[in-house]
């Protein structure tokens, strides 16, 4: 009796494409409401999203949830990150029409009519788990789209916290609340049955994961890997460099794709600012600490989590570095010749561990660039710390990246900053260096679909003559 009871449960156990099917069922039933929502209405729903994150009592619990869960980052960051990534998110999305009419051209007769992409499948990685989905969830928002998570596995609980915040907040103005739901359980067949069953696919996390999104048939918006390469050349502001290097090297115990990977520095300067370096708190190895700190961060080449975005004193304890400057340490240094992908201190970290390069000029300095770059990181970025306005023009041309930050701190500024001009985000694509379909920011126009309206305007046929006249000058007819 007891195994027949057995059998009957099994029989009415949900299959996977059912318990996705509800979820992307209910999250349509939400947008047949949402669809005629006002321009106001949908931005009160942003709002909504905003300060589910942002409100300060909430920001530090879903901080806490993280760290404790994951085992990733800082505290203190975390809570920073959730106020202030959001807070940048809001300002951009307030600016910006995703209702009806977007857009007219009377000149060209063109009119954009803005409508949603659907429900939209968003993997998000346990790094940020709480501050990528508030931001992914804005942005789908925002065009009038249903969103469904799949977070990690470490990241659950902090999913699970943020989506119970959303949905309080969405009840407060009388949204549906199955405009953001996530998967009830974290496993490589719903994640991947929901990027089947989903409009829009969008990953940012492992490289098996975006791997995953780019080839599950649906159209994708993925990000690519980050491994930052920043070059300060002989005529940089030392001290400042080594300050915002620190601060990119640092800030969440570099969990960010944007967090310095790697800085390479002209040979004039170079023990100046190996020095200016110390000052902010590296500690440079020696060939034998350094030998202990790669057994402490890969074991046959697989990156261990016991020293992943970890604080340095735990590192320095992983990798035996006993001396005082190390104990005390923000970050560590090692110097490399080295750039292969044998090497893995060529790669990303994600740990609080600076690879140090000597390049004898600033010719040398982009092609060790462009090599680092060419075993990780191709598309994402890299910053350059200068002063000089021929390297600065030179090496946007010849960096094959779709940020290129000058003088400033690489994980603030590649994401947005309240200092630059780039829309703020957690997901950046790579472009086809990177193969990705996207090589901007992620942003709201990526989750709108726009209908053009074309009339008819005064017929202006062109000249041959005026648009071939020179080529049939030099080679003729």
């Amino acid at each position: 009796m007891e195994i027949q009871n057995k059998s009957q449960a099994q029989s009415v156990t949900p299959s996977v494409k059912e318990v996705v099917s509800e979820l992307v069922q209910k999250a349509r039933e939400a947008m047949k409401v949402y669809i005629n929502y006002t321009q106001e209405q949908v931005d009160e729903v942003v709002k909504a999203v905003a300060w589910a994150i942002m409100k300060p009592e909430r920001a530090e619990e879903l901080a806490r949830v993280a760290v404790r869960d994951t085992g990733l980052g800082k505290f203190e960051d975390k809570v920073n990150k959730n106020r202030r990534k959001t807070l940048g998110t809001l300002r951009d999305l307030m600016q910006v029409k995703t209702v009806g009419v977007i857009r007219e051209d009377k000149e060209k007769g063109i009119t954009e009519i803005a409508k949603p992409v659907g429900v939209v499948a968003a993997v998000v990685p346990s790094t940020n788990p709480a501050a990528t989905p508030a931001n992914k969830a804005m942005m789908a928002l925002k065009g009038r789209n249903a969103i469904i998570f799949s977070p990690s596995p470490k990241g659950k609980s902090t999913m699970q916290l943020l989506l119970r915040y959303i949905q309080e907040e969405l009840a407060k103005i009388g949204a549906p609340l199955d405009l953001v739901q996530m998967l009830p359980e974290v496993n490589k067949e719903l994640t991947h049955e929901l990027m089947r069953q989903a409009d829009l696919v969008t990953v940012t996390g492992s490289a098996n994961n975006v791997r995953a999104g780019q080839t599950c048939g649906k159209p994708n918006v993925c990000v690519s890997a980050g491994n930052v390469v920043s070059i300060v050349d002989a005529s940089a502001d030392l001290n400042e460099a080594a300050r915002k290097i620190k601060i990119s090297k640092t800030y969440d115990y570099a969990t960010s794709c944007s967090s310095d990977n790697a800085v390479i520095i002209e040979a004039a300067v170079y023990n100046q600012m190996i020095q200016a370096l110390k000052k902010e708190g590296g500690y440079l190895c020696t060939p034998e600490e350094k030998e202990r700190l790669k057994d402490a961060l890969w074991k046959d080449g697989k990156r261990l989590s016991e020293t992943t975005c970890k604080p340095p004193h735990v590192i320095a304890q992983a990798a035996g570095l006993t001396h005082p400057d190390a104990q005390n340490a923000s970050f560590f240094m090692v110097e490399e010749t080295d750039i292969s992908p044998n090497n893995p201190f060529t790669k990303e970290k994600l740990a609080v561990v600076l690879t140090v390069y000597k390049a004898d000029n600033f010719d040398q300095a982009i092609e060790m660039t462009k090599q680092i770059l060419e075993v990780q990181g191709k598309g994402h970025s890299c910053g350059l710390h200068s002063t000089n306005e021929e390297h600065i023009n030179r090496i946007g041309h010849e960096i094959d990246v779709c940020r290129l930050l000058i003088n400033q701190i690489q994980c603030f500024g590649n994401g947005g900053n309240f200092n630059n001009g780039l829309n703020f985000t957690l997901s950046m694509g790579g472009g086809t260096w990177a193969g990705n379909n996207i090589g901007e920011n992620l942003s709201y126009k990526h989750f709108i679909n726009i209908t053009k309206v074309s009339r008819l305007i005064p017929e202006v046929i062109p000249d041959e003559e005026e648009l071939l006249g020179d080529y049939f000058a030099k080679y003729g007819r």
